[in-house]
């Protein structure tokens, strides 16, 4: 496919009015061709009215077609593959090998939620009959469901250029909730952008929905995603990204004269925390094991483990040694961004140096010099004490580094457990008498994170009906939602009740008849 640099409008292109930017090879740090165009305020505003026309329609199509419509866009991800995979490399520096299962993972999420509205059940029907001769008054035929909240403003991450971004998780799940879509594409990667968004504008076409049920719009700032946030029809708002932006549109959305849900993903240090069983069982591969996840992705997942609560014994200082052996010996990672990289050099340098934030931080050892888009691995350690009393310190650094934290007994622990904000995961290492002797650590990390792991490390989000990929703040604005999993769904909509109503004029999802043979509630028992 051909890239021209413009933004999608329903089925029309955008102008070459907007500023011009371009990405950026981030090895060599030399301009991409194409020069792509920002959207303008007129086109943002043709957007959000052809999503608002296309809800009309959308919202009240069949699981059935919505399924065969998102199996379409999966359809279209596999057959550009590799151009989709170059592109990206292209862009992000990401191996191939990973980028193509990235491809494959932005499939099978649009199948996955395929099958979820082909079914039919996520919509939660639920029949209460109408008792006419209850005492002292009746009770009226009251039903409910979920139905669609609407437009949806979708915001394209720099980490994963395919899996959350224009075809991604958000897309796919807004989609399938019967919400239009308007995707604001991330700078770093609008090539790629460009050529997800073409393989839905195609499905659009060919499953002859209204074309207000798609559109992605270009911008090099900030502009266009604000506009976004703040435009009357847009219902909700998806977010994946540092808690700086992802809090300002929190902010912009509740500022609205109508405030909408904005759901972000934004901060969080996944705390490991090492009990003693897992050290017995082998230090130097513990190690390697941990230097393997944090600096996985260059250290750009957000699930990166980056405080690392390990106890004080014989085999720590084997676990230390191996560590910051494989930290001295690393090659400089390639970062995604230039901004990422020089953010990443500006905190790291902040726990190294003596300021605020790293005044008791020591650095026990970096990796090998670096240029523009690249970053040294980074190991530091800290005592409890101060973390405790400056909790900022293990605040996330996106980028190829980790704080170990010193941890003398049980107690210990749960005094970090206690002290730490909501994060993504809770990593637990160890063994069953590790497990058995620990489980008031178990509860508290139940209260700070939306998955808690044993004996795995966090990196790897696998797409499942029952994964959670929230947790509270600052790790997402809303910790009962998930941006991975089929429960991502539930985001983008609402409960709605219908009394009293006749049959022919109920969705079918609540008529007496159930034609569609979902999983329903009757006087609130299974039916």
């Amino acid at each position: 496919m051909e890239l021209i640099g413009l933004s999608f409008i329903g089925s029309q292109r955008g102008s070459r009015d907007g500023a011009s930017f371009q990405a950026f090879a981030p090895q060599s740090g030399d301009p991409l061709q194409p020069v792509f165009r920002a959207a303008t305020p007129q086109e943002l505003e043709r957007a959000a009215q052809l999503a608002h026309e296309a809800f009309a329609s959308y919202a009240q199509t069949s699981g059935k077609t919505r399924a065969a419509f998102l199996r379409g866009i999966a359809d279209g991800f596999e057959t550009h593959r590799d151009e989709l995979a170059q592109r990206a490399h292209h862009e992000t520096a990401l191996p191939i090998p990973r980028l193509t299962g990235e491809v494959g993972r932005t499939a099978n999420q649009l199948r996955m939620f395929a099958g979820v509205v082909e079914e039919g059940s996520w919509v939660q029907a639920r029949i209460d009959p109408a008792l006419p001769d209850r005492q002292p008054l009746p009770r009226p035929d009251i039903r409910s469901m979920l139905r669609p909240l609407g437009p949806v403003a979708v915001f394209g991450a720099s980490n994963f250029p395919l899996a959350f971004s224009v075809g991604g998780g958000d897309t796919a799940s807004t989609l399938a909730a019967g919400c239009p879509i308007i995707v604001k594409a991330h700078p770093a990667h609008p090539g790629t952008s460009e050529l997800a968004a073409a393989i839905i504008r195609r499905a659009v076409t060919e499953h002859d929905l209204h074309p207000g049920v798609f559109s992605m719009l270009f911008d090099s700032g900030t502009e266009i995603g604000s506009a976004l946030v703040k435009h009357p029809l847009i219902r909700a708002v998806a977010f994946t990204g540092s808690l700086r932006a992802g809090r300002a549109l929190m902010d912009l959305a509740a500022a609205r004269p109508d405030p909408i849900p904005c759901f972000t993903e934004m901060s969080s240090g996944n705390p490991v925390f090492i009990l003693p069983g897992a050290l017995r069982k082998g230090p130097a591969a513990l190690a390697q094991s941990l230097f393997g996840s944090f600096t996985l992705g260059a250290g750009q997942f957000c699930t990166k483990p980056g405080i690392v609560f390990v106890s004080d014994s014989a085999q720590s200082t084997t676990f230390l040694d191996e560590l910051k052996s494989l930290v001295e010996q690393a090659q400089p990672f390639t970062l995604l961004t230039e901004g990422i990289a020089r953010e990443y050099g500006r905190a790291t340098e902040s726990r190294a140096e003596q300021t605020p934030l790293a005044a008791e931080a020591h650095m026990l050892a970096e990796g090998r010099k670096f240029a523009a888009f690249h970053a040294q691995a980074k190991l530091f350690t800290v005592c409890l004490d101060k973390l405790v009393g400056q909790p900022e310190m293990a605040d996330e650094i996106f980028g190829p580094d980790t704080l170990l934290v010193s941890c003398d007994s049980t107690q210990d622990y749960l005094r970090a457990a206690r002290s730490l904000s909501g994060h993504l995961t809770a990593t637990i290492l160890g063994d069953d008498e590790d497990l058995a002797a620990n489980r008031e650590l178990i509860h508290i990390l139940e209260q700070k994170a939306g998955r808690v792991i044993f004996n795995g490390f966090p990196t790897g989000v696998e797409v499942t009906h029952a994964m959670v990929h929230g947790g509270p703040y600052p790790s997402t604005s809303d910790p009962r939602f998930t941006s991975v999993g089929s429960l991502a769904i539930y985001r983008f909509a609402r409960p709605v009740c219908f009394q009293n109503f006749p049959q022919a004029l109920l969705p079918a999802e609540l008529q007496d008849e159930n034609p569609l043979g979902i999983r329903r509630l009757r006087d609130g028992k299974p039916e």
